[in-house]
């Protein structure tokens, strides 16, 4: 991975800057990544990105080129990239893992370190966890609609090719089953799927020669595009060429509900009773949902995933909530926060709970403002060391967070699978010593 350390925000800099004029850019900080509020009508939310952004932060460097860029640009003094040529995270940060559900307030991200060494990557941890979280959020509401029917993310070429991989790994957290992404197969070691496009069929002067083409080289257990023409006849030629051992047919277009009854009516009829039905063409949750009670046997899923349906981002924002009031380690340190007309925040260190009844159901986000929450409830802590006086600690695998993801799915109250609009399922409670 190249440097991440320009990945942000000319004011960044600028803030350090003025700090180190006015001798506070070392004082001991404490800054919180969270959400004000969830999407309108969302009832929960998922956490992804938290690796990315881990990885962005140990490449969080300024070499020779980034350097350059900002003298010959006078974007800061010679002292402050005297500064930036030796920045390493020194600090620690918290968080919650990846999979985890989120509601508003949560501290997603609390880190704790200097003021310029914390401040300057704000822009970069926004910008990871707001897409990863909003495509990881839209995803967890498809596959949960999808139910045991696999989810295929398919979203790359409505994106930049870069954000198309961050899609991919966030959708697979969030239960997809495959993607069609070359590079976050390679990256991430996600299952990758893919056959053929119309362009193929297109390609030969028949469709049989088509099928004839894909069934030489990949096998009777390939899927068979069939909306390229008829799809009656696609699906007569596509059984009659491999029999009842063709493993998929593809359906991109029409009413998906009636053409996958006539597709699934027509393959029995012609003894290809084990062929499965897949379908496409800008699926969201609330289709598939509907598509529940249809012969369909899967879901290839791309626009809407990789824009949140509908949320393309998760709006957290990284906002200053203590600050020492001398310099040194063991300064104390003072609650500070904004009372701006609905932005403000919510002074003092976060540690944050989810609070279980005796069925292990959840019944709030409980957040502890200055200390940790004490009670004598089921409370299961939330938010996990992801950094230690600057060391980035050993990260987990991509199954970890799946899991962790179906798990606290399972906790939510059964009104979390409701895709009517709603407010958060639980509410968020806080716990405070300033008050």
């Amino acid at each position: 991975m190249t440097s991440s350390a320009l990945y942000t925000d000319h004011y960044e800099l600028t803030m350090v800057e003025a700090a180190m004029q006015a001798g506070t850019a070392s004082r001991r900080s404490i800054f919180e990544l969270f959400p004000r509020r969830l999407p309108t009508g969302r009832r929960y939310g998922v956490v992804a990105g938290v690796g990315r952004a881990m990885e962005a932060l140990e490449h969080f460097r300024f070499r020779d080129e980034e350097l350059a860029f900002l003298r010959e640009e006078q974007i800061v003094s010679a002292e402050v990239l005297d500064w930036l040529a030796d920045y390493r995270f020194t600090g620690s940060i918290w968080g919650y893992p990846e999979g985890e559900l989120y509601f508003p307030g949560s501290p997603l991200m609390v880190v704790e370190g200097g003021f310029a060494e914390a401040c300057v990557l704000e822009t970069v941890m926004l910008s990871i966890y707001n897409y990863d979280s909003a495509v990881a959020s839209a995803g967890s509401r498809m596959t949960l609609m999808a139910g045991d029917r696999p989810c295929i993310e398919m979203g790359a070429r409505r994106m930049h090719e870069e954000a198309a991989v961050a899609a991919a790994r966030a959708a697979y957290i969030a239960g997809f089953a495959s993607t069609s992404n070359l590079e976050a197969g390679r990256r991430h070691g996600i299952p990758t799927a893919g056959t053929a496009a119309h362009s193929f069929t297109l390609l030969h002067e028949t469709e049989r020669e088509a099928f004839e083409a894909q069934l030489r080289t990949q096998g009777k257990g390939t899927t068979l595009l069939v909306d390229t023409y008829s799809i009656s006849d696609a699906v007569r030629t596509a059984v009659e060429l491999a029999g009842p051992e063709l493993g998929a047919v593809r359906i991109d277009s029409g009413d998906l509900a009636i053409t996958a009854r006539e597709v699934r009516e027509q393959l029995d009829a012609l003894g290809a009773t084990k062929t499965r039905i897949l379908v496409t063409s800008d699926l969201d949750e609330w289709q598939i949902g509907a598509l529940a009670a249809a012969p369909v046997d899967g879901y290839g899923v791309g626009t809407n995933l990789v824009i949140g349906s509908g949320h393309p981002t998760c709006g957290f924002v990284y906002k200053l909530v203590a600050r020492a009031l001398t310099d040194g380690p063991d300064a104390e340190l003072l609650p500070v926060a904004k009372t701006s007309a609905n932005k403000s925040t919510r002074g003092g260190r976060k540690y944050a709970v989810r609070r279980l009844d005796e069925r292990g159901i959840a019944e709030a986000e409980v957040v502890g403002v200055g200390s940790r929450p004490e009670s004598d409830h089921n409370d299961r802590p939330l938010l996990v060391e992801l950094v230690t006086d600057g060391k980035v600690l050993a990260g987990e695998d991509l199954e970890a967070a799946r899991r962790r993801h179906w798990d606290s799915l399972a906790e939510l109250p059964r009104a979390a699978r409701k895709m009517s609009q709603g407010d958060p399922v639980i509410p968020t409670l806080y716990e405070s010593d300033y008050e």
